[in-house]
């Protein structure tokens, strides 16, 4: 089909699962099953919709080597008891899978190749597997390792330079360093966090977007974000150890640390996670067929790269350029969402992006307390800035995130 122009892209609505932490509450769940949850609510909360008119379900994967194999987004319809003439496709990447899959499902919309659409990303990294490499010969005489897929480099090429390789909690340390960002910093930051988060959810914040997973009948649905500790401190989170590089020693292939060694913890660095979001997006045509209203716009978006050792420097080009598409500048926006993989990361961000305001970035907390379920964080975060637009009335937000191996994401919406 040819248009004349670009079609304005509405998000009509966002959900999420409560999000799990490793080995937790949601770590029988199938990423298949979490996936299916979200969209499935989705259709549920537009009664006006026909799911026969949804053109195509995009969900973000990061993993794709164990129950989500053979195309989570497709699955998902199927077990959503969508029918069967709605396709799916799965994309990924890797932290940004969920955010992109928003985007490429926008751009869909917008140039016409589809009315309506699902987009979203899921991910269960308590689920993830061990792979084992195939032999390069058969009949291996000597002992064979098994490859953890939870999260980071593995199977990895040779020909890959060393310091691009480095573990992405040594890439948080690289940032600490490049920025000064001390451990004091890191854990304030972590701090307040879930501060924030906890006051949210106590707000009632979260109730417009998550959709509880379980069987509430029998009282076993989880209905609640399982990582947000409401009781932590800057005392308790500053007895763990630094996780990734010890005091005076560095990372692989890495330069050596500044006096005091490591920064990076446990406590000041997002959890594992498991759980799902998806975002229903709708053209003018969409929403007069189905009778929804949106809660607001998407504006523009982008995607930069980065050197690998320091990803979690994404978000400051890919932010700048999707603003400028937009035609906007900081000053503009109202409310920002940066997911926290780490807080130095963030706390990196935040120092190379001087004009954005810090006071808007998480009102609600971010991943450090939240979670990050790596294929279903960058809907998360979109679907946030959304309900957080619709609610004020009016404003522009932006929504960004890192992504391991170098490089950044970031929406731009608009009420």
């Amino acid at each position: 089909m040819l248009i004349d122009r670009p079609r304005d892209v509405f998000v009509v609505d966002a959900v999420r699962t409560p999000i799990g932490k490793y080995g937790g509450m949601l770590s029988a769940a199938r990423p298949d099953d979490l996936a299916a949850h979200v969209v499935k609510a989705l259709v549920d909360r537009a009664p006006g919709l026909d799911p026969a008119r949804i053109d195509d379900v995009y969900l973000g994967n990061a993993n794709g080597a164990g129950e989500e194999n053979r195309d989570v987004a497709r699955m998902a319809v199927l077990l959503a008891g969508l029918p069967v003439t709605v396709p799916g496709v799965t994309v990924n990447r890797l932290c940004g899978s969920g955010m992109e899959a928003v985007i490429q499902a926008a751009r869909a919309v917008a140039l016409g190749d589809a009315s309506v659409a699902v987009a979203g990303g899921v991910e269960s990294m308590s689920r993830a597997p061990w792979v084992l490499p195939k032999p390069e010969r058969a009949f291996p005489a000597g002992p064979q390792t098994l490859h953890s897929t939870t999260l980071g480099w593995r199977l990895t090429n040779p020909r890959m330079p060393d310091e691009w390789t480095v573990a992405l909690g040594e890439g948080a340390e690289l940032i600490a360093d490049r920025y000064g960002i001390t451990r004091e910093q890191q854990d304030t930051y972590a701090l307040a966090s879930h501060e924030k988060a906890a006051r949210a959810r106590k707000d009632g914040a979260f109730d417009a977007e998550v959709v509880p997973y379980g069987d509430d009948a029998e009282g076993a649905a989880v209905v609640r974000d399982e990582c947000i500790r409401e009781d932590t401190s800057l005392q308790a989170l500053g007895k763990l150890r630094p996780a990734f590089r010890k005091a005076g020693g560095a990372g692989r292939g890495t330069p050596a640390p500044k006096a005091g060694g490591g920064t990076v913890t446990a406590g000041n660095s997002s959890p594992l996670n498991d759980g799902a979001a998806a975002l229903l997006l709708m053209d003018e045509q969409g929403l007069r067929a189905s009778g929804c209203e949106p809660l607001a716009r998407i504006r523009s978006s982008a995607v930069t790269g980065i050197a690998p050792q320091y990803f979690g420097l994404g978000p400051v080009e890919a932010a700048g350029r999707a603003l400028e598409k937009a035609g906007r500048g900081f000053e503009a926006l109202h409310t920002v969402e940066l997911n926290e993989a780490f807080a130095a990361q963030a706390l990196g961000c935040l120092a190379g992006r001087p004009d954005l305001d810090p006071a808007l970035v998480n009102p609600h907390g971010g991943a450090i307390a939240l979670g990050h379920p790596l294929g279903a964080s960058g809907a998360r975060i979109t679907g946030a800035v959304a309900h957080r637009l619709a609610a004020a009335g009016s404003g522009t937000g932006l929504a960004t995130l890192c992504i391991g191996v170098g490089q950044g994401l970031a929406v731009v919406l608009e009420r």
